[in-house]
């Protein structure tokens, strides 16, 4: 009988609809995956002959089987927000009830975890002291909301040019306070163990020694240290550095040097003008490079999502920091995997077991930070089917009516 066959097309039918639309209603869904509706055949049980006469009974759905090709990928203003480009599902814990996603729309919330939209908490690898990454376990990711701890200075460099062509300074002896004194200075702002901040200043007095300066450098507004003399190659290079007596010389071009702190505490702060790559050519005293390693206290202002995964902290202070790392899983038949809807899938053992690993480690996409990858639906294609599946509806039920004109005209005989 028709029956049987009509109803399970049309059952099939609005199956493939069902699929269709939901491909439809999520086409703006950001991460969504499209789905195709795959049908069987159905056959009666019946003893084997050696011609084969069985009449098929209908179809039936076999799986639902998802599309995973890559999404296209739109940039945001949102700094948090990350879409993967390839292979790999994000890693989210809610309660220690691990699901993934490819939905990338991420946020701190106010203990600086970085969450969805449901709170669920996105995993990836802790970041230790000197942002070195820990990869032995996933744990949730987490942006320090404290300030950056200052760090005091302890190196100024200085690459200087001093012109061998200047005049030793007739005013004698040297004296911040009287320009005639010196050739050249400059200065720094540099810190404390507290982030206080002073400024340094650095003299350069020629010598009546051939090749030889005079270097001194002091907080500003008091009296500064004498360094010690530098001395220069017939090739305008650094060749040697002398110290005042008592004071050793860590190395050629360095001068070791003690300030007061802003703190008022009685332990100087130890530094080192470091003038490495300092040269003595004819031409304008200047600096090509002045820098020093300390820095004040910093509030974390804005973030940035590596392609490797990597999650840096930007600070107000001009400071960067690794926080962490985000880690991807990836599996080796990601249609064995569960959907729970709300963009979250889940293991199973169709899916076989998650492979963590970080951005761009075999079989594992990258990352584009403040993007959001698009739903992969394509919109042409799905109304195409749309009208096939009608088409197929229809055709289905007019399998059902004739079937209904045979019975009439048996009933009639």
């Amino acid at each position: 009988m028709g029956y049987q066959q009509g109803l399970s097309g049309l059952s099939g039918a609005s199956n493939a609809l069902d699929v269709i639309g939901n491909n439809i209603a999520n086409a703006n869904t950001v991460g969504f995956k499209s789905s195709t509706a795959q049908f069987a055949d159905m056959y009666a049980n019946s003893v084997a002959t050696s011609v084969n006469t069985q009449i098929g009974i209908g179809t039936r759905i076999s799986s639902v089987q998802q599309s995973f090709g890559q999404g296209t990928i739109n940039t945001t203003n949102n700094a948090l927000d990350v879409a993967i480009n390839g292979n790999g599902f994000f890693q989210m814990s809610n309660n220690g009830v691990v699901t993934y996603s490819r939905d990338g729309t991420f946020q701190r919330d106010k203990n600086g975890f970085i969450v969805d939209s449901q709170g669920r908490n996105l995993m990836g690898y802790a970041a230790a002291a000197g942002g070195v990454i820990n990869t032995a376990a996933t744990v949730p990711m987490q942006a320090p909301t404290a300030n950056l701890a200052p760090s005091a200075t302890t190196t100024i460099t200085g690459q200087f040019n001093l012109n061998s062509q200047d005049t030793v300074p007739t005013t004698t002896p040297f004296s911040a306070t009287d320009s005639t004194s010196y050739n050249y200075s400059t200065s720094i702002q540099v810190y404390d163990t507290l982030g206080g901040a002073q400024q340094v200043d650095m003299y350069f007095v020629k010598s009546a020694t051939a090749g030889q300066w005079e270097a001194y450098a002091g907080v500003h507004g008091t009296a500064p240290t004498d360094l010690g003399k530098v001395t220069f190659s017939p090739t305008g290079q650094i060749m040697s550095t002398t110290t005042p007596a008592g004071v050793s010389t860590p190395s050629t071009g360095k001068f070791p040097f003690s300030i007061t702190t802003t703190d008022g505490s009685t332990t100087p702060q130890n530094l080192t003008l470091d003038l490495t790559g300092t040269t003595q050519y004819g031409g304008k005293d200047g600096v090509t490079n002045l820098a020093q390693d300390g820095f004040a206290s910093g509030t974390l202002s804005t973030f940035t999502i590596g392609a490797d995964g990597k999650l840096t902290g930007n600070y107000s202070n001009g400071q960067t920091q690794t926080l962490g790392l985000i880690a991807l899983a990836n599996f080796n038949n990601p249609n064995g995997l569960t959907n729970l809807g709300g963009n979250q899938y889940a293991e199973s053992s169709a899916s076989g077991v998650p492979q963590i690993s970080a951005p761009g480690s075999t079989n594992h996409g990258v990352l584009q930070g403040s993007a959001l990858e698009n739903s992969n639906v394509d919109l042409t294609a799905q109304l195409v089917n749309l009208i096939t599946a009608q088409r197929n509806y229809q055709a289905n039920a007019q399998t059902i009516k004739t079937q209904q004109a045979v019975d009439q005209s048996v009933i009639n005989l």
